[in-house]
């Protein structure tokens, strides 16, 4: 039988759990008014370390990248990350707990009627560096057509300059962003699923399973769903584990 205190020392072996927190990632984590995190992720991750009796420590990164490129070295213990293969390398994921539509936002000038259209036109994408849409678009057909920036806010300044046709991101989020750019628009169908989880560092065995554990009992008991919906995500987003 586990014992407690070695969850805890792999859970948080300095002490306390530091949650990376992705504010790439508008959907899923933002600020208040005193620039303090909040939402679903940090709904979680609290959740968690009341569960485990730890302390929590948040550490904060602006893009998916930072927090994938940092699993080995010691800055972090549990993140929220989509789910893709080349990151299971270094982090072992949950089941998916949410999922998030990626979408095409469109210049006005882009005459592409819809997604699979923009991608045989062969017109160019933006894309921001180690999301989880740019890792499964560099697999998909019209991967050489995109164009990665460091962040959001350099791609749509790409998309606002004319330098590439559409951008690709967080469905709502591009939804929103086209409301600000009169005549772009958000392209149909959704490019892909984005698959949200939680993940540990590897080499924690014990943590990994009771995390696993841990967001599968959220799901079932539907508190998943609440905390989606606290912070305006649909119910139905959230996914059965």
């Amino acid at each position: 039988m586990i014992s407690t205190d070695e969850l805890k020392s792999q859970y948080a072996p300095h002490g306390t759990l530091r949650v990376a927190l992705n504010h790439g990632n508008r959907i899923l984590v933002g600020r208040d008014a005193n620039s303090a995190p909040v939402g679903i992720s940090v709904d979680l991750a609290r959740t968690l370390a009341d569960t485990l009796d730890l302390p929590l420590e948040f550490v904060e990164f602006d893009r998916a990248v930072d927090v994938s490129s940092s699993a080995t070295e010691d800055t972090w213990d549990v993140c929220f990350l989509a789910v893709d293969p080349k990151r299971a390398e270094t982090i072992d994921f949950t089941a998916p707990y949410v999922r998030i539509e990626g979408r095409y936002l469109a210049a006005p000038s882009c005459d592409a009627a819809d997604a699979t259209a923009l991608v045989q036109s062969g017109l160019p994408v933006g894309t921001v560096k180690g999301s989880a849409y740019t890792l499964t678009l560099e697999r998909k057909p019209g991967a050489e057509h995109l164009k990665v920036y460091e962040d959001i806010h350099a791609m749509l300044a790409a998309l606002d300059a004319g330098e590439v046709a559409a951008a690709a991101g967080i469905g709502s989020v591009m939804e929103a962003e086209g409301e600000g750019r009169p005549g772009s628009r958000a392209l149909s169908p959704p490019f892909m699923e984005i698959r949200q989880a939680m993940a540990i560092v590897k080499g924690r065995p014990l943590a990994a399973a009771h995390l696993k554990d841990f967001v599968a009992q959220l799901a079932r008991e539907g508190k998943v769903g609440d905390i989606l919906e606290r912070h305006g995500v649909a119910r139905s987003c959230a996914m059965t584990v």
